[in-house]
């Protein structure tokens, strides 16, 4: 409640510096099967896929199978034997070689996966056909080897494209620090030094407009300072002598000298940097649906071959049980696999994106179907920001009209953000204003100028002390419920008598109330956190019916609170838009960022609002609904038909003559992949809320 009060005594004239970045929504991919999968990594599989595809050309055109289906014959020369021997070999060990890599790392930890379920499938096929090409067995899959290996590379492209490349929140929170600052010599001079050049005692000079190079204590001047990067507060503070700033903060309207206390890694900035980190690494590595999927079929092709083999070698037919072991191995990797989930994932992304909600983390939009506490911050996002007018009252027998017209002249010259919206609520109350001269910015206490010959000041409390005026008792009581909800409350004066006063509130966005209302709907609980002060968030809950209330928050807090929030068992969305939300928006379940935020939050969420509408939230769980729906379906076409042909691919109806050859089993796998993308194709017509979504 101190620094509420103290924006609201102490306010002066100020220019808002919350300058944002243009590039702010770029995306961020973790890691990936074992690998790092950033934009290089996409690059990798797409420059791998369309070199496979080429040498798998001739491989299938020369394949005899191919040539049997289709009933053509491939032109003959001298050497055409070796094309698919040659080609096959290059498309394993070049194309093959992501997954070959990944499947090794998956064997460290013994955590298998996709990557090694492909690696087995491809090194079996690889092994078999290179075999019998030497004429040491009996089973060709040269095509199939090439096809597999396209189709898995296809689908890593396609899925690390869909979610594509990151800054990162540690840089973007790097880049808030100024490179250079004014350091005070000892003969009262000042030289211009790399931030990273200044020393705990060193004094530096801050202008106007300028952010803050390190932490320290004010020993010279007083000015508003804009925190709201890391306190959240929604107005600037006065600081002044014997105060403190911290580093990234912006001074508006006065120069201040700084004596420098904390550098580096030990400013409140690098605190904050240190909390994304840390709350990055905690977050759960939660394996993907189709990885769960490959880890259970590797496992089940394993077995199914061990059993195929030791069955048929006792029943004294050791070469069938050979090919029928490679057969199961083989199979067991449908291609579909490795398109199930991505397939999924592109269009899902890329339907969101015309829907204003950009997609960062998959996990993220997997996770958002089973969040049960969705916690908004107050400021810039469930309200605008910016305060406006909200009640006016005068005293005696003076006019409303005549107060407003007065206020409004003193403040036209004024570019602070309480200034602009009394500035604004006059001309649209009185209209036509008086013009004021004399216009002065009193440092801490507020404004004055003539108007039609009397002196007219606006202020708060700090302004009447200074005139040694009280408040009249016919304005006094309306005051008091006005502060009780934690409105700012500036004084008119006229001539050292006061003769009104105005509310200014922090103004509650429309569509939150329909945001709240959607979630409550779906069972989700909605808590509100906030560095304003207790009142303050009390009438905006009180405003929206919002669950549960936390104010007076710091970051680091705001970061604990997620924490505690998930020790209680809940699954938590963060939605915020500033710097001090960023540790808390990592630390979530879920963290969305409100686009018209800053770069951090932006970069430390999994998922964006392209615009400041919350009910996107809704559209969010939406989407995440259907998104899993249809990646269920996809696992299930894809993996499924393994239920049928596994059991046929060990032979065990090989007594009654049915087996399944291996390319009857190639047939039902790439059946299986045109199902699954057709099936991914419907997610196209699902209809998302475009409203909520705040299209």
């Amino acid at each position: 409640m101190e620094r509420h009060e103290s924006a609201v005594e102490d306010r002066t004239a100020a220019e808002d510096d919350s300058s944002r970045g243009d590039d702010r929504h770029a995306a961020h991919e973790g890691e990936h099967d074992g690998h790092a999968g950033h934009g290089d990594h996409a690059a990798q599989f797409r420059d791998r896929f369309w070199l496979t595809l080429v040498l798998s050309i001739p491989v299938v055109i020369w394949a005899p199978m191919i040539q049997d289906w289709f009933g053509y014959t491939a032109p003959q020369f001298a050497g055409d034997g070796l094309i698919a021997p040659v080609l096959g070999s290059i498309i394993f060990f070049y194309g093959g070689w992501p997954f070959l890599t990944g499947a090794k790392a998956e064997i460290r930890p013994w955590q298998p996966g996709m990557m090694l379920l492909i690696a087995m499938a491809i090194t079996v096929a690889y092994v078999a056909s290179l075999a019998t090409s030497l004429g040491l067995f009996d089973t060709e899959i040269w095509w199939e080897l090439a096809l597999l290996i396209a189709v898995m590379l296809l689908g890593h492209w396609v899925e690390m494209r869909a979610v594509g490349q990151a800054r990162g929140a540690l840089a973007a929170l790097a880049e808030m620090m100024p490179d250079e600052a004014e350091r005070l010599t000892d003969d009262g001079d000042t030289e211009t030094v790399k931030v990273t050049e200044l020393q705990v005692g060193d004094v530096v000079l801050v202008r106007p407009g300028a952010r803050v190079p390190a932490d320290g204590e004010i020993v010279e001047g007083a000015a508003d300072v804009d925190e709201s990067m890391i306190t959240g507060e929604s107005t600037p503070v006065a600081r002044g002598e014997g105060e403190r700033v911290v580093a990234a903060t912006v001074v508006a309207d006065a120069s201040l000298r700084v004596k420098v206390d904390a550098v580096g890694d030990d400013t409140t900035l690098a605190g904050i940097q240190q909390m994304v980190e840390q709350a990055q690494e905690s977050k759960s590595k939660t394996q993907r649906l189709a990885d769960r999927t490959a880890a259970l079929l590797f496992y089940i092709a394993v077995v199914a071959a061990a059993i195929t083999a030791g069955v048929w070698v006792a029943a004294g037919q050791p070469d069938f049980a050979l090919n029928r072991s490679v057969t199961v191995l083989v199979i067991a990797c449908p291609h579909a696999l490795g398109l199930a989930i991505p397939l999924v994932t592109a269009i899902s992304t890329s339907k969101s994106a015309r829907s204003g909600i950009l997609v960062k983390d998959r996990l993220a939009l997997e996770a958002m179907r089973n969040i049960d506490t969705v916690l908004f911050d107050k400021t810039g996002t469930l309200t605008l920001g910016q305060h406006r007018v909200t009640d006016t009252a005068t005293t005696g027998d003076i006019a409303l009209e005549e107060m407003l017209r007065l206020a409004g002249a003193v403040e036209a010259d004024s570019e602070h953000p309480l200034a602009r919206a009394i500035h604004a609520h006059a001309k649209e109350q009185a209209g036509e204003l008086p013009t004021a001269s004399g216009f002065a910015s009193m440092t801490g206490r507020g404004v004055k100028a003539e108007v039609e010959g009397a002196a007219v000041a606006v202020g708060g409390p700090a302004l009447l002390r200074d005139l040694e005026v009280t408040v009249p008792d016919d304005l006094a009581e309306q005051i008091e419920r006005w502060r009780e909800r934690g409105a700012a409350i500036l004084y008119v004066v006229r001539d050292e008598q006061i003769i009104g006063a105005l509310a200014l509130e922090d103004q509650v966005r429309e569509v939150s109330r329909q945001a709240i209302a959607q979630l409550h709907q779906a069972g989700v609980s909605v808590a509100m956190i906030t560095g304003d002060a207790q009142q303050v968030a009390d009438a905006v809950a009180a405003e929206l019916d919002i669950d549960e209330v936390f104010a007076e928050v710091l970051p680091e807090d705001k970061d604990a609170q997620v924490a505690e929030l998930q020790q209680q068992g809940r699954s938590v969305a963060m939605v915020g838009d500033g710097i001090n939300d960023a540790p808390a928006l990592a630390r979530a379940d879920v963290g969305i960022a409100i686009g018209a935020g800053t770069d951090v939050a932006i970069e430390s969420a999994g998922i964006i609002l392209a615009s400041d509408d919350p009910r996107g939230v809704v559209a969010i769980r939406q989407l995440s609904q259907a998104t899993y729906r249809k990646m269920v379906q996809n696992l299930w076409w894809a993996a499924g038909y393994n239920i049928v042909a596994l059991p046929l691919a060990a032979g065990v109806l090989a007594p009654w003559g049915i087996i399944l050859p291996i390319a009857v089993g190639a047939i039902l796998m790439s059946t299986s992949t045109v199902v699954v993308a057709l099936n991914a194709q419907l997610l196209r017509r699902i209809e998302l809320d475009l409203d909520a979504a705040g299209a």
